[in-house]
């Protein structure tokens, strides 16, 4: 046999081999998601919790699953649906809609007591983004919102509302959960409502816009039972922690047989508090592994994470900080305790460890710095500390005047 026949076979042999191998990795993948122009049109998207909602797919332990995610507001479509025109949100769009999530998918061999262990292993941003003002502490921006449109690459985000600005990709999903049991569902029904009849900042069940419809819409089974996404839970859900980057394992609890993990609302990237209600609101696709682990850490009080420590760290070589403590003016009552309806709030000037106050003071402080510094009005400001601004406990200990502070990655402006 001729040299070349036996490089004819060798490279014939190679070709095979990596045909098979790409055959077994395919099959290896579940993809979850992505079906309809929107999550309502999608049978394995939903945007309610609720211990009812059926499993739309099934995978093993260590096994690929691929979630095609959609945006917080559900305006975006997923990423391969995405052409040169961005959709962008406007002022009609539903507040029922948020967040749409991609699953439940149902863990093999996991049973109710097990902890879930997911691993995120790879993010695919979409081309687009927006980020919009709300959230913490909006009555600090004066009159007016702002919506600002991102264009996205595998490096960074740059808007034309924002010019100067550029922000590095660091996506993470919002929410990582599993669906909580009926007791588990009832208490958390329960404790919000009570809070809710006491005047708190409460997002109770709404049935518009609502999936599953049959479940959680105006004529579903549990409409007056499913729980909106907006907060965290004990399950995860919203954490909106931007550490859970590639990389990291977040642990999760599981209240049913085969756990029922979803993932959804993707950023490109986000500060610590995103702090006008959005980050770098995204449509994505994410890969990730999920184990079991028996006897697992005691996640009663909310999930846990771990992973590189180099994930903790600034996008930045160079940073600024404001500190924020409890101090206010005489006679005002920060938004989020009105409902308390405290005479001794308004009289005083320094509420005694209230890390909420703390916080708004480190804002309010690294937004002035930013208009002053940058030339951005206050809306411009509110939207970088949103994306790019971490609010960082400094102390709980020394009384009454926690710490807080608001840093800032300097290397975020390109015209320094």
């Amino acid at each position: 046999m001729s040299v070349n026949s036996h490089l004819i076979n060798f490279l014939s042999i190679l070709i095979l081999f990596f045909i098979s191998t790409e055959l077994v990795f395919a099959q290896d993948i579940i993809e979850v998601g992505g079906e309809g122009d929107t999550c309502l049109e999608d049978i394995q998207c939903f945007n309610r919790i609720h211990s009812d909602i059926p499993m739309t797919a099934f995978a093993k332990p260590g096994q690929t699953i691929l979630f095609h995610t959609r945006d917080a507001q559900d305006v975006l479509g997923i990423v391969d649906s995405q052409t040169d025109t961005m959709k962008k949100p406007g002022d009609d769009w539903s507040f029922g809609r948020v967040h749409p999530i991609t699953g439940p998918v149902y863990i093999e061999g996991a049973k109710a007591g097990d902890v879930l262990a997911f691993t995120i292993s790879k993010i695919k941003p979409g081309r687009y983004a927006y980020t919009s003002t709300s959230g913490f502490a909006q009555d600090l921006m004066g009159p007016g919102k702002l919506t600002v449109s991102w264009n996205l690459n595998e490096s960074y985000a740059v808007s034309e509302d924002l010019p100067g600005v550029k922000i590095p990709n660091a996506s993470f999903p919002g929410v990582v959960t599993t669906l909580p049991n009926r007791k588990k569902l009832v208490e958390m029904l329960d404790r919000e409502q009570a809070l809710f009849e006491a005047g708190g900042d409460v997002y109770v069940p709404m049935t518009d816009k609502a999936s599953p419809a049959s479940i959680c819409g105006p004529l579903g089974s549990g409409r007056d039972e499913c729980l909106r996404t907006i907060p965290p839970r004990e399950h995860g859900g919203n954490m909106d922690i931007r550490y859970l980057k590639v990389g990291v394992t977040i642990y999760l609890p599981c209240y049913i047989d085969g756990c029922g993990l979803a993932v959804g609302d993707l950023h490109f990237a986000q500060g610590d508090g995103e702090v006008s209600g959005t980050a770098i609101e995204m449509s994505a696709d994410i890969w990730g592994v999920a184990d079991i682990i028996k006897n697992g850490p005691d996640l009663r009080q909310g999930p846990h994470f771990s992973g590189a420590s180099s994930l903790l760290d600034i996008p930045s070589t160079k940073f600024y900080a404001v500190t924020g403590f409890p101090i206010k003016v005489a006679g005002s009552v920060p938004p989020r305790l009105k409902y308390l309806q405290s005479a001794k709030v308004a009289d005083l000037t320094n509420l005694s460890n209230d890390i909420n106050l703390a916080a708004r003071n480190a804002l309010d402080g690294i937004i002035d710095y930013i208009v002053a510094t940058y030339g951005y009005n206050k809306l411009q400001a509110y939207v970088i500390a949103s994306v790019a601004v971490d609010l960082r406990i400094g102390q709980l200990v020394d009384t009454p005047n926690v710490g807080v502070t608001a840093i800032l990655p300097l290397d975020i402006f390109e015209d320094k």
